[in-house]
């Protein structure tokens, strides 16, 4: 892995997780895993070691960094332990609308306790019947004097057992659609509130994924993001697309931290004689695998960057660094298995742990079937945008395309440009 691009002080960050990720993660991953309980000890070692809010702004109490440097430590901590880099990661993904679309009071009430890692946050948007298709919820906020009462159920709420505020998008103007939908900071001890089922899961078994009921919930109108209503699905999308780069860091994790293994164990076992490492196909097996995650590495360091500096196309940078990132971890932790053979399979290798706790960054915050419909319209947008289709069609060379059809090729002309929001 080359850090030649980043600054001393991202290397010093980088050193500082890898210590946590080392010292106290990866001892007690496979417990956690196992048992599927949250790692508290975890959460007091990442605040310790001042690393709680290193993408809030100095002036609310973080360190002043930004999504680079919150994939960076994602990074390193999946490495050791997949679930235990979302489960910090989320947290990211809980503020991001509060320092994106909220007011400065409440930035100033609620991000100081999240950067200090005295507060845990969750998101709640995905719904049973909304998923990929998150305008279609129907959890309602409906305002009452001076508060809003929920009512509804959020489903795949990452984080919602153990957190103390959840950002709940909800609809306050029925019949809108996406424009009727507001965020909203709910915290843990509102009457109403209740935490359901603990989803039991193939992977990241140390972070809670829950559903969340919320029976006549009254909250302050004050905990209305941005104190106006119908801008939460827009800041639900704006959040989504600073927080892939995210998911497409744990999956860089954890597709190092397979390969590292991968290369220890493919330097010892013996095999013929000689350790398999010698062998060209596993040779060319790790260069394969190595390749991928450098790649992946860099296209994530890129979309954060562009998250950092406002980049126009972010959403389908963002996409673009998520679905490679996540398809590449699912490829090398998987061929990883393959080279400790039987080994792999079974639990007295951590390897297989890698290969499950993968998976899931192929289907949460956007899978990556809608992931590519992102990429693919914001490409079909730009161009729409910056050249018609004579551009690509040379005058001379218009008879090679006599078999589109006069009248299939003036559609194509006449095209429009296509909607530019998008579901997840």
């Amino acid at each position: 892995m080359s850090n030649d691009t980043l600054a001393p002080r991202d290397l010093e960050l980088i050193e500082r997780a890898h210590d946590i990720a080392e010292r106290v993660m990866r001892p007690v991953a496979a417990k956690h895993d196992v048992e599927q309980t949250y790692p508290w000890e975890v959460q007091r070692a990442i605040r310790e070691a001042g690393l709680s809010g290193v993408w809030i702004p100095e002036e609310y109490g973080g360190s002043g960094g930004g999504v680079l440097e919150l994939c960076l430590v994602i990074e390193q901590f999946s490495r050791a332990c997949g679930g235990m880099g979302v489960a910090y990661a989320v947290n990211a993904l809980g503020s991001f609308p509060i320092l994106l679309s909220g007011t400065e009071e409440q930035r100033r009430r609620w991000l100081p306790g999240i950067a200090a890692g005295e507060q845990l946050i969750a998101f709640g948007l995905s719904e049973k019947e909304a998923g990929s298709d998150a305008g279609s919820m129907i959890t309602t906020a409906t305002r009452d004097g001076d508060s809003y009462v929920l009512n509804g159920e959020k489903k795949w709420n990452t984080g919602g057992a153990v957190a103390s505020l959840n950002t709940i998008f909800a609809v306050t103007t029925p019949g809108r659609g996406a424009r009727g939908i507001s965020g909203i900071v709910v915290e843990k001890d509102t009457p109403g509130y209740r935490v359901g089922k603990h989803e039991d899961k193939m992977g990241i078994r140390c972070v809670p994924v829950v559903e969340l009921h919320l029976e006549n919930c009254r909250v302050s109108a004050a905990n209305l993001l941005g104190g106006v209503e119908g801008h939460g699905f827009k800041h639900a999308m704006m959040t989504l697309d600073r927080a892939r780069p995210g998911v497409a860091a744990q999956a860089v994790g954890l597709a190092q931290g397979a390969f590292d293994l991968a290369v220890e164990y493919t330097g010892k076992r013996q095999q013929f004689g000689q350790a398999i490492s010698a062998f060209q196909g596993v040779q060319w097996m790790l260069a394969d695998m190595a390749t991928q995650i450098e790649a992946a590495r860099q296209l994530v360091y890129a979309a954060a960057r562009a998250a950092d500096a406002g980049a126009k196309n972010l959403s389908k940078l963002s996409a673009m660094c998520k679905l490679f990132a996540t398809d590449v971890a699912m490829k090398v932790t998987t061929d990883a298995v393959q080279l400790f053979g039987g080994y792999g399979y079974v639990k007295d290798y951590p390897i297989e742990k890698y290969m499950r706790d993968a998976k899931i960054t192929q289907i949460y915050e956007g899978t990556n079937q809608i992931q590519r419909l992102v990429i693919a319209r914001n490409l079909i947008k730009d161009a729409g945008r910056f050249a018609s289709i004579d551009a690509y069609i040379p005058k001379e060379s218009y008879n090679a395309y006599h078999a589109v059809g006069d009248d299939e090729l003036s559609a194509v002309r006449g095209r429009t440009e296509p909607q530019s929001s998008e579901s997840r």
